[in-house]
């Protein structure tokens, strides 16, 4: 299974294009789930997992892998299904890297990697009881797909993110460009934690689901007037819906009204290669979710700028 996730390489190239490429996996029933690649840094047949008393009930235990200890996550649980059948024949743990951790996702099975464009994702459905933990969905094979929102899974275990230091909140001051930030993510979790962080530290929010609703909102705002009297800065997940992040980047460059808005894609994927692939979309700056100093740090340093510093 390691062997589909050999040619990450090839995968960068789909920066601007708008395609995104999503492993599948099943959790005890004949739904399919997803979740990015970019994610993924392995898949193993579940080993024999240690358990830990004091865990939170989703932690179906821990195992050694790669000279390090990880917590494997029950995602059936987490999503309020039976448990996985641990240890059985065919279950998998899939070795994820986001949000600056490493953790094991307990699957039933593992389907197959599929290559997609962005605009075939959709926002997912409401009224289910686990569209809670969805952030979007899409068609494959005419099958339904649910993407997981592995950022509330997370949380869950976690707990919610702290808040931004005294320190920093303290020295936020008002001068230099307008105190108003689009944050543009398709997380739920992630918009709080964005939009709470950025009010502990004075600063206002324009907040989107996907990068095609960014982009449209800063394309009506730019027909009011000049887009900079009307905010300082872009935030923007990379893995959204209709329009990913790297495509709004892009797309913000090449309009006229737009194109010298400071932006920072601020993902939950793994930093190793985002600088990289960050610059050759046109983003000024890549951050790694989540640290609400280090976004604060990040907002007050170009938005406390004068105009002529950029």
């Amino acid at each position: 299974m390691s062997s589909l996730l050999d040619d990450v390489d090839r995968r960068t190239q789909m920066v601007g294009q708008n395609r995104l490429e999503l492993l599948l996996f099943t959790l005890g029933t004949r739904q399919l789930f997803a979740i990015n690649v970019f994610k993924v840094r392995e898949v193993i047949t579940c080993p024999a997992l240690s358990r830990l008393p004091s865990a939170h009930p989703i932690i179906r235990g821990v195992a050694t892998l790669r000279g390090k200890t990880v917590s494997v996550v029950d995602l059936a649980q987490a999503l309020s299904m039976s448990p996985v059948g641990s240890g059985e024949r065919g279950s998998f743990v899939i070795l994820t890297e986001f949000n600056r951790s490493v953790q094991g996702l307990l699957v039933a099975s593992v389907d197959r990697i599929i290559n997609l464009n962005w605009d075939q994702i959709r926002p997912p459905p409401r009224g289910t009881h686990k569209d809670s933990f969805l952030t979007a969905v899409t068609q494959v094979d005419d099958r339904l797909v649910e993407i997981i929102d592995v950022e509330k899974v997370l949380e869950m275990v976690t707990g919610p993110a702290r808040d931004v230091s005294d320190a920093l909140v303290s020295s936020s001051r008002g001068g230099g460009r307008v105190r108003c930030a689009l944050v543009a993510d398709d997380s739920t979790v992630a918009r709080k934690q964005i939009v709470r962080a950025l009010t502990q530290i004075g600063v206002e929010s324009v907040v989107v689901n996907d990068g095609r609703q960014a982009l449209d909102k800063l394309l009506e705002m730019a027909a009011q007037g000049p887009i900079e009297q009307q905010i300082g800065m872009v935030i923007s997940d990379i893995e959204m819906p209709e329009m990913d992040g790297y495509t709004l980047s892009a797309a913000i460059r090449k309009e006229p009204a737009l194109s010298g808005l400071y932006v920072v894609l601020h993902s939950s994927l793994s930093g190793t290669f985002n600088e990289t692939l960050v610059r050759r979309a046109g983003a000024d700056r890549f951050l790694p979710k989540f640290s609400p100093d280090e976004l604060a740090e990040a907002v007050l340093g170009h938005l406390q700028m004068g105009d002529d510093a950029k």
